[in-house]
């Protein structure tokens, strides 16, 4: 059997019907693009939403941590004399949260002072302290106890405990 072939006059016919309106086949597709769009347009609104909030939220929790105003304002503290680029800063830091962590929330004030700032500079020589200090202050503000060096998180717990009970 031969085949047919179709005349030009079907073929033009075609072309003709596609170069007007839109087949459902296109329509549907641009109604999916349309979809997909919007839904990368919400995931990406979300991802940035939240890393501005993370972002802020770190801020204000960093500047409320510098904050050494908080020293006798009622609630016993614990002033770090902190060197960001110490290591043994950045350990005693850690260790000292992990004694916190054993408190309430609310039992203890956690201050850091910044000695790579002029009002953590200050503080630490008010005191005559170097970095890798911890200074514990009762709820007016006066200094019970100076604890120098490394120390591990038990230890400073017990001395958190008696700052406490004092």
């Amino acid at each position: 059997m031969k085949k047919q072939r179709k005349s030009p006059k079907a073929r033009d016919k075609r072309s003709r019907q596609s170069a007007g309106a839109p087949s459902k086949g296109q329509t549907d597709q641009g109604r999916r693009n349309f979809l997909r769009l919007g839904r990368n347009i919400a995931i990406g609104a979300i991802l940035v939403g939240g890393t501005g909030y993370v972002f802020a939220s770190n801020h204000v929790n960093m500047r409320h941590e510098h904050d050494l105003t908080r020293v006798g304002n009622g609630r016993p503290t614990i002033v770090q004399i902190h060197d960001p680029q110490c290591s043994l800063c950045r350990s005693l830091q850690a260790d000292a949260r992990k004694a916190l962590d054993m408190f309430e929330e609310e039992q203890l004030n956690y201050v850091v002072a910044n000695i790579r700032t002029a009002k953590g500079k200050t503080f630490a020589n008010r005191y005559g302290v170097p970095h890798v200090t911890l200074l514990l202050f009762d709820g007016k503000g006066d200094l019970q106890e100076v604890l120098q060096g490394q120390r591990g998180a038990y230890e400073l717990r017990n001395h958190f405990q008696n700052l406490l009970d004092s």
